[in-house]
């Protein structure tokens, strides 16, 4: 039983691994292939992109692969960056230009419209001709200024009311029991268990008489 995840995000891989560690399953990551492949992200939704990712990965390793996308879409900004979140700011960029371009998008806009939510669509790749996909979605709203040190991408500039601070400003377990990938995770995780048949081996139990 091993899982590929199809991307060389280690930011990424380190969130994905905590939510699926206690799982009797082999994670395989890129560094344990050579010549892993860069599959490019051309499709024009998350759906289409996991699904290009999850579907080559899987085919160039033969084994089951897991992959996300990942996208923040503002209102003010008629819902960008969406698909382009990870390049907002132009080939080649960090997450500081990402947040600095938005922030300078934002500029001058109140804070009762900057509502904003992150989603993500995670496809794996049984095979690859048998593909399935999730979601997970938040919702918060887009600060002023980068605020905490944890996390990754736009987690500084991502507010979340009900815990009254930013994303880099949680833990990783905190952040996962709420995130967009953290729920899509878990919808993930109950596809793991299904294929896989790990309901006794996860710790769940089957009530059915």
């Amino acid at each position: 039983m091993q899982l590929v995840l199809a991307t060389r995000n280690k930011d990424k891989i380190r969130e994905i691994k905590h939510l699926l560690e206690d799982l009797p399953i082999t994670i395989l990551i890129f560094s344990d292939f050579l010549d892993f492949p860069e599959i490019d992200e051309t499709g024009e939704t998350l759906e289409e992109n996991a699904i290009l990712k999850a579907k080559g990965i899987a085919t160039f390793t033969g084994f089951a692969a897991l992959a996300d996308d990942s996208g923040l879409e503002v209102d003010a900004l008629g819902g960008a960056p969406g698909v382009y979140s990870s390049r907002f700011a132009g080939p080649g960029c960090t997450y500081d230009d990402n947040n600095r371009k938005l922030l300078q998008d934002l500029q001058g806009i109140p804070e009762d419209r900057r509502a904003a939510h992150f989603r993500t669509v995670i496809a794996i790749a049984w095979n690859a001709g048998e593909i399935e996909t999730v979601e997970g979605r938040v919702d918060g709203i887009i600060k002023t200024q980068k605020i905490g040190q944890s996390g990754f991408g736009y987690d500084p500039v991502f507010y979340y009311p009900p815990a009254k601070k930013t994303f880099a400003e949680m833990s990783l377990a905190e952040k996962n029991s709420l995130s967009h990938r953290g729920k899509a995770l878990m919808k993930a995780r109950d596809l793991l268990i299904t294929h896989f048949n790990l309901m006794k081996d996860s710790g769940k139990q089957d009530t059915s008489i």
